[in-house]
């Protein structure tokens, strides 16, 4: 049986309606793709409890959940995602990279011009009604 990993992530938008993505850091498997912030929910854990979690971890960030966007699942090579999504935006920090190589703040219009991982493109048209 394929291992799955449940993970939520979040869309985080400023003010002028920009969201912020993250490339992946060298070693890890897509290594310069770039990704929404979030990650693993642990055993136990509620998704919303696991992305306020992660993003404190990987951003040093505080956010508010907006809405719920959706749940992507995409079989990768060596494991089935269930990936929880959610619009979000930042209420304390300053966006410290603590595990991402890179991060930058892009306008829905640019959006193509990324190499996204995936399962974090397949978000485009929620994405596109909910802040487009």
């Amino acid at each position: 049986m394929r291992e799955v990993t449940e993970v939520a992530v979040g869309v985080l938008i400023d003010k002028e309606g920009r969201f912020l993505m993250a490339s992946r850091p060298q070693g890890k498997p897509y290594a310069g793709w770039w990704e929404f912030p979030g990650g693993k929910i642990e055993v136990g854990e509620s998704t919303l409890d696991a992305l306020q979690r992660e993003i404190l971890e990987e951003l040093n960030t505080k956010i508010k959940i907006r809405d719920f966007i959706q749940t992507v699942e995409i079989d990768y090579p060596n494991f089935h995602l269930i990936m929880h999504c959610y619009l979000c935006e930042v209420t304390k920090g300053n966006l410290t990279l603590l595990e991402h190589e890179a991060a930058r703040w892009i306008k829905l219009s640019e959006w193509n011009t990324i190499q996204w991982l995936p399962a974090d493109d397949a978000i485009y048209e929620r994405v596109k009604e909910l802040i487009g």
